[in-house]
């Protein structure tokens, strides 16, 4: 029997360590995870080998102190300081769109009949991505010393998250993995879709208004300092038009304070970070990213589908109810609606239903509470769950599109009365500048 420690989260999401004893790598996870825990990492601890000075050799005999020598150098690495620690590169994460690909071709072949390892066999062969292959190295040789697919994914907790690993194990005892990929598959794209559709509808305003921030940067810093001098030159310091002085007036407050304008800008990044990284500041931010004026709307519609998508796959994989509300509780990114779904997940523990914490919840609107309820009662929640999602996607499509349409012309009016104003601040003395030369020529 060898003994294994082991990093492990329980129901709650709460980590453990711990130590166990097994005949192999496979029987410790298999023992780990029947005491209700899911291993994230885990290492078997190996004794030193004894220091060879530790029997001082009697002269004339060397041969038994050469061989402890050989003994510790092979062990060597061995016998260093436990660590179960996943390597460098499985901490880094590895694109959605690798993982996703992945997970389609392994539904398409074990859906074909092709032998699960034979499968990884294969995609690993064809894997560009290093961090990926290496971990399908890893996840083949797990199953070959009689883990199953879902215990090795457990060791890779950077690639593979418990939405993946839970939905597997369903999968697994219910003998449809290729139905659950396919899901598992369907999702990861679904979502990346979404993902994408936002980030893609806020490059242009945010290209306009780096534009605007630049140009009249620009003409504050080096092009209105020009103009003063002509002024004074030609005015003889005679009084300028009220905007032109107020537009000058910036010009030298932001070339004079610029470094502490910098510098506040700086703290204030700095602050937010920092305040964000407390409960109680990462809460405020969550609660004021679902309320903001323009991107509020957006924000609730994508969290709403998000929840829904992730329970009602999780459910219809066969992943148990309380489970999957850990799952989604620990995947939302917003604490306003984690502590929702915490709530829900508490309801139902003590044998209530879905639907009275979701009302209570601003996050949830009265359709999606009132669907959950039909589909607690009609027995076919899953399915209810992802018609939500659907109808959700679309209206996060509509909101993505309203916002975009109302965002993109008012920056370019801001920008064209910024830069319009300060054009029209320094014609004005231009023109009085002409009126005085030409009454003089007249």
């Amino acid at each position: 029997m060898a003994t294994f420690q082991y990093i492990a989260k329980d129901a709650a999401g709460n980590e453990k360590r711990g130590t166990i004893e097994a005949g192999d790598r496979a029987g410790a996870i298999a023992a780990v995870r029947a005491q209700g825990l899911m291993p994230t990492a885990l290492g078997e601890v190996r004794q030193p080998a004894p220091p060879p000075a530790a029997k001082p050799a009697k002269p004339g005999k060397k041969k038994p102190s050469v061989a402890p020598a050989k003994k510790a150098g092979k062990g060597g690495a061995m016998s260093k300081e436990i660590n179960i620690k996943l390597p460098q590169w499985m901490r880094g994460k590895i694109k959605t769109k690798v993982l996703t690909q992945f997970t389609r071709q392994l539904a398409t072949l074990v859906n074909s009949g092709l032998p699960l390892m034979r499968g990884i066999e294969v995609l690993k062969r064809q894997m560009k991505d290093p961090q990926m292959k290496e971990a399908l190295d890893g996840i083949g040789e797990n199953i070959a010393a009689g883990g199953t697919f879902s215990e090795a994914l457990t060791i890779y907790p950077k690639i593979f998250d418990n939405l993946y690993i839970n939905m597997v194990k369903a999968g697994e005892a219910g003998g449809v993995l290729e139905v659950v990929l396919g899901r598992l598959a369907e999702f990861a794209e679904k979502s990346e879709k979404i993902k994408n559709k936002v980030k893609g509808a806020m490059i242009y305003p945010i290209v306009v208004l780096v534009a605007a921030i630049g140009i009249t940067a620009f003409l504050l810093v080096a092009v209105i300092p020009k103009f003063k001098q002509v002024f004074n030159d030609m005015l003889g310091g005679e009084a300028l038009p009220a905007i032109t002085q107020a537009v000058i007036d910036m010009s030298e407050w932001v070339q004079h304070n610029g470094l502490t304008l910098a510098i506040i800008v700086v703290a204030f990044i700095v602050i937010k970070k920092i305040v964000g990284k407390t409960e109680a500041g990462a809460t405020f931010y969550d609660w004021v990213s679902l309320h903001a004026p323009v991107t509020g709307t957006l924000v609730q519609r994508t969290a709403v589908s998000r929840v829904t998508r992730t329970l009602g796959t999780l459910l219809s994989s066969g992943v148990p109810i309380l489970q999957s509300l850990v799952i989604v509780r620990d995947t939302t990114g917003n604490r306003i609606v984690s502590n929702a779904l915490q709530n829900v997940h508490d309801a139902v523990k003590e044998g209530e239903g879905m639907t009275q914490p979701l009302s209570q919840c601003s996050v949830f609107p009265p359709m999606v509470v009132s669907m959950v309820e039909v589909g607690e009662e009609t027995g076919a929640l899953a399915d209810m769950l992802t018609r939500i999602a659907n109808t959700y996607d679309d209206e996060v499509d509509n909101a993505v599109a309203g916002m975009t349409a109302a965002i993109e012309p008012a920056l370019i009016i801001v920008l064209a009365v910024v830069v319009g104003t300060i054009v029209i601040a320094m014609f004005l003395p231009m023109i009085k500048i002409i009126s005085s030369v030409s009454g003089a020529a007249g």
